[in-house]
């Protein structure tokens, strides 16, 4: 079963968070898929990766780039495993149809919306009857990550 990751945003918006994550995803020697909610968010998060801490960058690409057999980081709003990832990270509500292909899924929501928060705890019920392995992530008031139960 896949082992399910909430990260429960709420004093530090997705761009900074996520770098974080798929730093520690390469690390781990691991791939990942990123999904998004648009064409648009794909392009902004792919400017983010070259661009979000001067003294690194994370080896990504997109559907705009191609050869995705080459990319440990995928960006699409595709939900194609297009370089056999083996973490999936879900972002703005985007959804994947086989969460079973992935070892890890990471859902990623902004917890200051409503209607995201709402999302959330239905994806946590679903997966919950479905018998796999959930942590909640929240951050704490000092911005670093407290699991919760």
């Amino acid at each position: 079963m896949t082992e399910i990751a909430f990260y429960h945003l709420q004093r530090s918006p997705l761009d900074k968070v996520l770098p974080k994550l798929l730093e520690r995803t390469l690390a781990a020697g691991k791939r990942a898929l990123v999904l998004t909610g648009s064409r648009a968010r794909t392009e902004s998060l792919s400017g983010l990766l070259w661009t979000y801490n001067p003294d690194s960058w994370l080896p990504h690409g997109s559907d705009a780039d191609g050869n995705p057999d080459d990319q440990p980081i995928w960006l699409s709003e595709d939900q194609d495993n297009a370089n056999n990832a083996q973490f999936l990270f879900l972002t703005e509500g985007a959804r994947h149809a086989e969460i079973d292909e992935f070892e890890r899924c990471f859902e990623l929501f902004d917890g200051n919306d409503d209607e995201a928060l709402s999302v959330a705890r239905k994806r946590w019920k679903l997966y919950l009857e479905s018998g796999h392995t959930l942590a909640y992530w929240q951050q704490g008031e000092r911005g670093g990550w407290e699991q919760k139960n």
